[in-house]
């Protein structure tokens, strides 16, 4: 089913998409009032359990459904690890052992190349134009498309916002800096560094601090401010360098059981959507309220030495990253016609985010 008739369905057609979706033995009409049988379904994440914003935006959307459906749909969450590892969730949730799972696409890049474009792309779209593509540019339709060979129907569930560069136990202060290092940094991102001499390494976030701590990593990307001080990595680290070129606007995605989707009935099939839409907008409010405060906490309380990547490095990331993206694009027919899609839009939209946010925020100083 297109989104634009999960939306018309409505959020209140209960009798209707009861009738629809339940067996016989499942409903009971009583003048016309329709009850069905009450569900539960299995969510697994890729986040440590209850981690603030990834894991608790994860409980924020169960929750969310578990009330917008009257208590008729609910979801018992799993972090990672606890009823499988953080990158088996995808596989699970095709495979039925859950009916949900929430992470973010590019985890899945080692099967499924093209799928980075629906997280984040390098110097590419921020959350806001990233809702712009997916919801009014053709992105959703493309996204469902890629994952529909899986059982897979994707759904944007939050946006962790413009990220930082990571923390780093060595200075960068030249492109010749980056060669060797051994950094955590996933997606296209990864790649792009790689190229340029680092050393990639994909670590779950669970375990990020013990590896910046102990040294089998010189360096790790994360979010931003509130997760990081969350994980301590300012413990674990000397310098935090900015912006995050890498992860301009994150998608965390939630993706959900074809087959156990279909079987709802269509006003509960609505009702995941939008609570899906609900927790994206959520997540993008608190973590720009949250990275300001652990911001503030960072620099003021611990002393962390935050700085700014020079021009030339990220000048060499930016000439390497636009090659990535297109080779990536170059993978298949349908990462061709992603790729196509997403730069269409990206140049398209940054005439306008030109001439208002980049110049108001410019002009506000």
């Amino acid at each position: 089913m297109k989104r634009r008739d999960l939306i018309g369905a409505g959020l209140g057609a209960a009798a209707l998409g009861s009738l629809a979706g339940c067996k016989q033995s499942d409903c009971e009409t009583t003048t016309g009032h329709v009850s069905s049988k009450k569900l539960q379904w299995k969510m697994v994440t890729t986040w440590p359990p209850n981690f603030p914003a990834l894991g608790t935006g994860a409980t924020f959307l169960a929750d969310m459904i578990s009330r917008l459906s009257g208590g008729r749909l609910t979801v018992k969450v799993y972090g990672a690890g606890e009823l499988v590892p953080a990158f088996e969730v995808f596989d699970a949730v095709s495979a039925g052992t859950a009916q949900m799972g929430h992470g973010s696409a590019y985890y899945w890049k080692g099967k499924i190349p093209e799928a980075q474009f629906f997280s984040s792309v390098p110097f590419g779209l921020t959350a806001q134009e990233m809702s712009g593509w997916l919801y009014f540019g053709g992105g959703m339709e493309l996204w469902r498309e890629v994952y529909a060979p899986y059982g897979l129907l994707p759904f944007d569930a939050g946006n962790t916002t413009v990220q930082t560069a990571g923390w780093f136990n060595k200075e960068i202060n030249s492109v010749a800096d980056l060669k060797g290092l051994k950094m955590r940094i996933p997606g296209l991102g990864g790649e792009v560094l790689r190229r340029l001499g680092v050393t990639v390494q994909n670590i779950p976030g669970g375990e990020l601090f013990q590896a910046l701590n102990d040294g089998t990593i010189d360096a790790t990307e994360w979010v931003g401010p509130y997760n990081d001080l969350a994980f301590g990595l300012h413990k674990a680290a000397k310098y935090c360098y900015y912006p995050g070129w890498h992860e301009p606007g994150s998608v965390l995605e939630c993706m959900v059981n074809k087959q156990a989707f279909d079987e709802l009935p269509e006003d509960l099939q609505a009702i995941v959507e939008a609570a899906c839409r609900v927790t994206s907008q959520n997540m993008v409010a608190e973590f720009t309220a949250r990275n300001d405060r652990a911001l503030q906490t960072l620099r003021n309380e611990h002393g962390a030495d935050i700085r700014p990547l020079p021009v030339e490095v990220l000048e060499a990331i930016k000439g390497v990253a636009d090659t990535v993206a297109s080779e990536v694009g170059q993978t298949n027919a349908m990462a061709g016609r992603i790729f196509e899609s997403y730069s269409t839009y990206r140049d398209g939209v940054d005439q306008w985010t030109a001439i208002a946010e980049r110049a108001f925020l410019n002009a506000r100083g």
